[in-house]
């Protein structure tokens, strides 16, 4: 049996004299010169051993070796069209389920709307929402895309875009600073109820904050959860400290001071590398990157307050 290195292109050679009955007609179907049909022809009649068409002065004539394998090449044709056409129609698919991680705080403040809006401009994905109590691995297929805050490095095949500042700061309710007096300074702060807790993606930092600043003794309520500890301090149970991408734009919300200089948190969008090129995985990404990189153009809070004792 000869050894076979043909690809299609030797079959679209072979199906192109076969149908025009000449090279010359077949350089034309496939936008080629003459010479380059008939030297792709001979060399593949020599990789087959076979003989597959007769020269005739009048033009190329099948012989029954050729007339024998018309039909199956005609298949491979076939199956390389219809391989094409799915092939397109993949490229184009943006649908199917894409699991989104993300912090319970964006997943009740921020994404809410942008994830409604998306289900207009792409009924045909599903959003599958995470807000485990722990960052999940994009790398290890835990999740598709993740909405995180943070002082971020890029690592492990992530990509993804920066979507702006996020710094963390003192906030209270409204109702809160009319009835109490906002605080202006960080001494100010030792005078007021402070609400903790948040869970376990949020406390362990803010715990720290708070010893830093010798305020874990005045935090008057713990919530186990992020949406509780939010709810809190909206209604005015006491300061928290909050990330100021959410904050900031909470109309219940005012800001004590300013994030700390040292504080470079940042939110990004990010998704793995193996998966940036997938239609319904770069639908999302670049629909939540607009949405919220339009977030954050808006014009943030004034900085209010002061550090310095």
């Amino acid at each position: 049996m000869p050894a076979l290195s043909a690809d299609w292109d030797d079959l679209r050679y072979f199906l192109a004299v076969a149908r025009d009955g000449s090279t010359l007609g077949a350089g034309r179907t496939l936008r080629v010169s003459q010479t380059t049909v008939a030297r792709r022809l001979a060399a593949f009649e020599a990789a087959l051993g076979l003989v597959l068409f007769e020269r005739r002065q009048a033009g190329y004539a099948l012989t029954p070796a050729g007339e024998a394998l018309v039909a199956r090449a005609e298949a491979v044709e076939a199956a390389v069209a219809s391989f094409a056409e799915a092939a397109a129609v993949q490229s184009r698919d943006s649908t199917g389920s894409v699991c989104l991680t993300a912090t319970e705080f964006h997943a009740i403040t921020i994404l809410p709307p942008i994830l409604r809006d998306l289900h207009s401009a792409h009924p045909g994905i599903r959003i599958e929402l995470e807000t485990s109590d722990r960052p999940l691995d994009l790398a290890a297929g835990e999740a598709d895309v993740a909405l995180r805050g943070g002082v971020i490095a890029a690592s492990g095949g992530l990509v993804g875009r920066r979507i702006g500042a996020d710094p963390w700061t003192v906030y209270c309710s409204r109702a809160y600073a009319a009835a109490h007096a906002r605080p202006s300074s960080a001494a100010d702060l030792r005078g007021h109820a402070i609400v903790g807790g948040g869970g376990d993606r949020v406390w362990p930092a803010y715990r720290e904050w708070l010893r830093q600043h010798r305020l874990e003794e005045a935090v008057t309520i713990h919530h186990s959860s992020a949406s509780g500890l939010l709810a809190a301090v909206r209604a005015g149970a006491g300061l928290a400290v909050l990330p100021s991408f959410i904050a900031d734009r909470d109309p219940d919300l005012v800001r004590c001071l300013p994030p700390a200089r040292s504080d470079h948190s940042e939110l990004w969008i990010l998704t793995h590398e193996r998966l940036r090129h997938t239609p319904r995985i770069r639908a999302v990404m670049d629909f939540l990157g607009e949405r919220l990189a339009k977030l954050a153009r808006e014009a943030p809070v004034p900085y209010e307050g002061r550090w310095a004792e």
